[in-house]
Protein backbone atom coordinates (compact mmCIF):
# COMPACT_ATOMS: atom_id res chain seq x y z
CA UNK A 1 0.00 0.00 0.00
CA UNK A 2 1.27 3.37 -0.80
CA UNK A 3 0.92 6.50 1.30
CA UNK A 4 -1.90 7.92 -0.82
CA UNK A 5 -4.04 4.80 -0.30
CA UNK A 6 -3.41 4.89 3.46
CA UNK A 7 -4.55 8.52 3.69
CA UNK A 8 -7.74 7.80 1.81
CA UNK A 9 -8.57 4.96 4.19
CA UNK A 10 -8.23 7.16 7.27
CA UNK A 11 -10.07 10.19 5.97
CA UNK A 12 -13.68 10.62 6.97
CA UNK A 13 -16.21 10.38 4.17
CA UNK A 14 -16.96 13.67 2.45
CA UNK A 15 -19.76 15.65 4.11
CA UNK A 16 -22.94 16.29 2.30
CA UNK A 17 -23.28 19.93 1.46
CA UNK A 18 -26.11 21.60 3.32
CA UNK A 19 -28.57 23.52 1.28
CA UNK A 20 -28.53 27.17 2.14
CA UNK A 21 -31.60 29.31 2.59
CA UNK A 22 -31.50 31.86 -0.18
CA UNK A 23 -33.32 35.06 0.62
CA UNK A 24 -34.74 37.13 -2.20
CA UNK A 25 -33.00 40.20 -0.77
CA UNK A 26 -29.75 41.66 -2.04
CA UNK A 27 -26.84 41.18 0.29
CA UNK A 28 -27.03 39.25 3.52
CA UNK A 29 -29.87 39.74 5.93
CA UNK A 30 -29.71 38.32 9.43
CA UNK A 31 -32.57 36.26 10.81
CA UNK A 32 -33.13 38.93 13.47
CA UNK A 33 -33.60 41.59 10.83
CA UNK A 34 -35.92 39.31 8.88
CA UNK A 35 -37.92 38.60 12.06
CA UNK A 36 -38.17 42.30 12.87
CA UNK A 37 -39.37 43.08 9.35
CA UNK A 38 -41.95 40.30 9.51
CA UNK A 39 -43.15 41.38 12.99
CA UNK A 40 -43.62 45.00 11.92
CA UNK A 41 -45.59 43.85 8.89
CA UNK A 42 -47.90 41.61 10.91
CA UNK A 43 -48.36 43.98 13.87
CA UNK A 44 -51.37 46.26 13.86
CA UNK A 45 -50.62 49.91 13.31
CA UNK A 46 -52.30 51.02 16.53
CA UNK A 47 -51.37 49.94 20.06
CA UNK A 48 -54.10 48.23 22.05
CA UNK A 49 -55.56 50.34 24.80
CA UNK A 50 -57.35 48.50 27.54
CA UNK A 51 -58.47 48.18 31.14
CA UNK A 52 -56.80 45.19 32.76
CA UNK A 53 -57.53 43.71 36.17
CA UNK A 54 -54.83 41.64 37.86
CA UNK A 55 -55.83 39.34 40.70
CA UNK A 56 -53.02 39.35 43.25
CA UNK A 57 -54.99 37.36 45.81
CA UNK A 58 -54.68 33.64 46.45
CA UNK A 59 -58.32 33.08 45.48
CA UNK A 60 -60.27 32.90 42.23
CA UNK A 61 -62.46 35.99 41.87
CA UNK A 62 -65.50 36.87 39.78
CA UNK A 63 -65.52 40.41 38.44
CA UNK A 64 -68.19 42.79 37.19
CA UNK A 65 -67.39 46.11 35.47
CA UNK A 66 -69.41 49.31 35.26
CA UNK A 67 -68.88 52.25 32.92
CA UNK A 68 -70.65 54.84 30.78
CA UNK A 69 -71.66 53.48 27.38
CA UNK A 70 -73.40 55.91 24.99
CA UNK A 71 -74.08 58.32 27.90
CA UNK A 72 -75.81 55.62 29.98
CA UNK A 73 -74.47 53.63 32.91
CA UNK A 74 -73.89 49.98 32.06
CA UNK A 75 -72.63 47.00 34.03
CA UNK A 76 -71.24 43.79 32.55
CA UNK A 77 -70.16 40.53 34.13
CA UNK A 78 -68.75 38.07 34.85
CA UNK A 79 -65.04 37.60 34.30
CA UNK A 80 -63.39 34.83 36.29
CA UNK A 81 -59.79 35.63 37.21
CA UNK A 82 -57.52 33.00 38.72
CA UNK A 83 -55.02 33.71 41.47
CA UNK A 84 -52.06 35.74 40.17
CA UNK A 85 -53.60 36.20 36.74
CA UNK A 86 -54.70 39.21 34.69
CA UNK A 87 -57.68 39.70 32.36
CA UNK A 88 -58.41 42.49 29.86
CA UNK A 89 -61.97 43.49 30.70
CA UNK A 90 -62.18 46.49 28.36
CA UNK A 91 -60.35 45.98 25.08
CA UNK A 92 -60.91 49.31 23.34
CA UNK A 93 -59.44 52.72 24.08
CA UNK A 94 -60.69 54.03 27.41
CA UNK A 95 -63.00 56.99 26.99
CA UNK A 96 -64.27 57.16 30.57
CA UNK A 97 -62.21 58.56 33.39
CA UNK A 98 -64.04 56.38 35.93
CA UNK A 99 -64.46 52.62 35.73
CA UNK A 100 -66.40 50.74 38.40
CA UNK A 101 -65.49 47.29 39.73
CA UNK A 102 -67.26 44.72 41.85
CA UNK A 103 -65.53 41.46 42.80
CA UNK A 104 -66.65 38.39 44.71
CA UNK A 105 -64.98 35.20 45.83
CA UNK A 106 -66.23 31.84 44.56
CA UNK A 107 -68.82 31.76 47.38
CA UNK A 108 -70.35 35.07 46.26
CA UNK A 109 -68.95 37.16 49.14
CA UNK A 110 -67.91 40.67 48.11
CA UNK A 111 -64.16 41.26 48.04
CA UNK A 112 -64.32 44.98 47.19
CA UNK A 113 -66.42 47.35 49.30
CA UNK A 114 -67.30 50.34 47.19
CA UNK A 115 -69.73 53.21 47.55
CA UNK A 116 -71.33 53.35 44.09
CA UNK A 117 -74.47 51.24 43.83
CA UNK A 118 -74.95 49.50 40.48
CA UNK A 119 -76.82 46.43 39.21
CA UNK A 120 -75.52 42.88 38.79
CA UNK A 121 -77.09 39.50 38.10
CA UNK A 122 -76.32 35.96 39.19
CA UNK A 123 -75.38 34.80 35.69
CA UNK A 124 -73.58 36.51 32.81
CA UNK A 125 -75.14 39.93 32.23
CA UNK A 126 -75.09 43.29 30.50
CA UNK A 127 -77.42 45.73 32.27
CA UNK A 128 -78.21 49.28 31.11
CA UNK A 129 -78.98 51.70 33.94
CA UNK A 130 -78.16 51.57 37.62
CA UNK A 131 -81.43 52.71 39.16
CA UNK A 132 -84.06 50.48 40.75
CA UNK A 133 -82.05 47.28 40.46
CA UNK A 134 -84.42 45.22 42.63
CA UNK A 135 -87.54 46.43 40.84
CA UNK A 136 -86.02 45.41 37.48
CA UNK A 137 -85.13 41.93 38.71
CA UNK A 138 -81.42 42.53 39.35
CA UNK A 139 -79.23 42.67 42.44
CA UNK A 140 -77.85 45.94 43.82
CA UNK A 141 -74.11 45.84 44.56
CA UNK A 142 -71.61 48.42 45.76
CA UNK A 143 -68.88 49.01 43.14
CA UNK A 144 -65.47 50.57 43.73
CA UNK A 145 -64.75 53.66 41.64
CA UNK A 146 -61.39 53.53 39.82
CA UNK A 147 -60.01 56.86 38.59
CA UNK A 148 -58.00 56.16 35.42
CA UNK A 149 -56.79 59.77 35.28
CA UNK A 150 -58.08 59.92 31.68
CA UNK A 151 -55.44 57.44 30.47
CA UNK A 152 -56.20 55.19 27.48
CA UNK A 153 -54.70 52.15 29.24
CA UNK A 154 -55.05 51.21 32.90
CA UNK A 155 -54.26 48.21 35.10
CA UNK A 156 -56.01 47.65 38.42
CA UNK A 157 -54.38 45.33 40.93
CA UNK A 158 -56.88 43.45 43.06
CA UNK A 159 -55.18 42.68 46.38
CA UNK A 160 -58.17 41.74 48.51
CA UNK A 161 -57.87 44.96 50.52
CA UNK A 162 -60.28 47.68 49.53
CA UNK A 163 -58.56 50.85 48.33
Amino acid sequence: MNLRTLRSLHQPPPRKQRSRLRLPFPGRMTLAALGAALFSTLSPGKAHAEFTVCNQTLDVVNLAVGQKVDNADQTDGWWTIGANQCVNVIREELTNRYIYLYATDVFGHAILNGSTEMCIDRRRFSIRGIDECWQRGHIAARFVEVDTLEQVRWTYFLTGNSP
